[in-house]
């Protein structure tokens, strides 16, 4: 075959299968870019619909994992397609991946069981995109979920990948609504109702601040004297507020809370220790020397 003969042959394959093969990657290009709005436009019109931060937080959860698996399907076609016009028979490689497939499948069981893992987790809708979680002993807040990790980044900023087979446990702290929890301890000598009186008002304060009223979604609810410490009793309360709002809510309540004590001299204590010297048989006790050290 002399050289003129491979110029026609690679010619004729130019304009018949080349010709198809960059069709069919234009074409990839523009399905892509179209799975991608319509991803987020099917999900945006439902979250333009609804108030429900609920809702918007599953929206998105929803249309990362609508445009991954679209992504996905669309370059598996393109790449049959392609194969087909190279002359690459089809039949006997798809036969073959499905032998290789289900012998990968059972040396990949952690992969179906991320998966099938996955795939409850986003049935019973237990995480969203926008969640702060704790899961497989990380916490932070979620940044992507498919199939088959759960992408996690802390207030540290690192960014953790789950994968969701691991996850056996999940702690989702801003699902509907939230607490900030307070365990208030004040000295020994305060009046608890006196203390707990102050406590009210300065949450009747806070709810009256604009950046927080709406953050709040009742008044506080005071549990009562909870225990008593070793320097303190300590007086429990909670706050329920809007979901991820609960930290934000709780560190102005701490400081309100402190100028507060400040104001009505109420003690908040620090630990106290009693030294006892020891009593001889005569019931004497040895002398204690303090010395004072200039600095």
């Amino acid at each position: 075959m002399d050289v003129n003969q491979i110029w026609d042959i690679t010619r004729d394959w130019l304009m018949t299968s080349g010709i198809r093969i960059v069709i069919i990657i234009i074409g990839l290009l523009i399905a892509l870019k179209l799975a991608g709005v319509l991803s987020t436009r099917i999900f945006s019109t439902l979250k333009k619909s609804t108030d429900d931060n609920e809702m918007r937080k599953r929206a998105d959860t929803l249309g990362s994992l609508l445009k991954y698996t679209l992504t996905v399907v669309i370059m598996a076609v393109a790449l049959v397609m392609i194969l087909g016009e190279v002359g690459i028979e089809i039949g006997p490689i798809l036969a073959a991946a499905g032998i290789v497939g289900l012998a990968i499948g059972f040396g990949a069981q952690q992969l179906v069981q991320d998966v099938i893992s996955g795939f409850f987790i986003l049935l019973e809708d237990q995480i969203r995109v926008g969640d702060v979680v704790n899961i497989a002993g990380k916490g932070g807040l979620v940044e992507r979920v498919t199939l088959r990790t759960t992408v996690l980044r802390d207030l540290e900023g690192s960014v953790h990948y789950v994968r969701n087979g691991n996850i056996d446990l999940v702690t989702n702290m801003t699902k509907g609504y939230a607490f900030f929890l307070a365990d208030i301890g004040v000295a020994y000598r305060e009046n608890v109702d006196d203390v707990i009186e102050v406590i009210k008002k300065v949450d009747e304060r806070l709810r009256a601040l604009p950046d927080y009223t709406d953050d709040i979604l009742d008044p506080i609810e005071v549990l009562g004297l909870d225990k008593f410490a070793d320097s303190s009793v300590v007086i429990r309360a909670r706050i329920k507020t809007k979901p991820i709002k609960q930290w934000r809510v709780g560190r102005e309540f701490n400081r309100l809370l402190k100028k507060a004590f400040d104001e009505n001299k109420i003690e908040i204590p620090f630990p106290h220790v009693t030294l006892y010297m020891g009593v001889g048989k005569d019931g004497t006790a040895p002398p204690v020397r303090v010395e004072k050290i200039e600095r």
